[in-house]
């Protein structure tokens, strides 16, 4: 198996209203993309000692609606690595729904996430910040 192929990172987090960018409180698509660099991140110091940089995206798909009060899981996997790039895939779920029409703090546990985000991208840590 090609070293690091296949590794992978989730995070989980609650869009909160400074997220909120447009009406009906709905969060803007660069907050999803600020959770794929941060899995991004992770996935470079587990493979290589090192944050990285992150060079393109080669997609990205908005699919569904993310407002204030949801809860977002992001995960990113490595898909090949090369000399010093690391191609990856993100993929953003919305797992816990706010439900603001029903009061200002309800929301509902979902019993299958709804896929807001799919993304993929180039990542690249340069040989002399390689630490692994």
């Amino acid at each position: 198996m090609e070293a690091g192929k296949d590794l992978k990172s989730v995070i989980r987090v609650r869009m909160c209203s400074s997220d909120a960018h447009y009406g009906g409180n709905l969060v803007d698509g660069a907050r999803i993309l600020e959770l794929f660099g941060d899995v991004a991140t992770e996935l470079l110091i587990k493979l290589d000692g090192d944050e990285g940089l992150f060079a393109a995206y080669d997609s990205v798909e908005f699919l569904a609606p993310v407002q204030a009060g949801d809860y977002i899981e992001a995960e990113g996997r490595i898909e090949s690595v090369g000399n010093t790039s690391r191609t990856m895939s993100f993929e953003a779920r919305k797992v816990i729904a706010a439900r603001p029409d029903v009061s200002p703090s309800a929301a509902d546990v979902l019993a299958k996430p709804i896929v807001v985000c799919r993304a993929s991208g180039t990542c690249v840590t340069p040989k002399d910040k390689k630490r692994k």
